[in-house]
């Protein structure tokens, strides 16, 4: 059957998004992960004592849903928080956190080189600054 959205790029663009994003989350479910948790896991160990608002905007996750991700890696024992001052916590990774960051970050890497190597030789250098022109440059306007 003829597929008469496929010539519309944002139509394109979400489902090459939910098949890399089950793909992904076929394999980082191997680590007992998700696609957020890894996420909060790679910007902890970039930004010791990020605050969980930090955190959130940088995820754009919103907060009503960053209470059961920190919940759901503290009771795995790969975050703690940390005083940072009167009243605000950061975030900072366990050493067993540090472990499944790691294990995590092998996981996307080998993922990512995959999913760039399905993109023809001559576009892989545009496709990531053509994306990120998409929602970096976008949130601007």
């Amino acid at each position: 059957m003829d597929d008469p959205l496929i010539r519309f790029p944002g139509y394109a663009l979400r489902r090459a998004a939910n098949s890399a994003g089950s793909e992904l989350s076929v394999r980082l479910a191997e680590l007992d992960l998700r696609q957020a948790d890894a996420s909060a896991l790679l910007m902890i160990d970039a930004h010791p004592a990020i605050t969980a608002s930090a955190l959130g905007r940088a995820l754009d996750i919103q907060r009503a849903n960053m209470v059961p991700l920190l919940k759901r890696l503290e009771s795995a024992g790969l975050i703690d928080r940390h005083a940072i001052d009167g009243k605000s916590q950061g975030l900072v990774l366990t050493k067993d956190g540090a472990k499944v960051k790691a294990k995590a970050l092998a996981v996307i890497e080998e993922f990512e080189a995959e999913l760039l190597s399905r993109i023809p030789a001559q576009h892989r250098a545009h496709l990531l600054p053509a994306l990120n022109a998409l929602w970096i440059d976008g949130a601007d306007g």
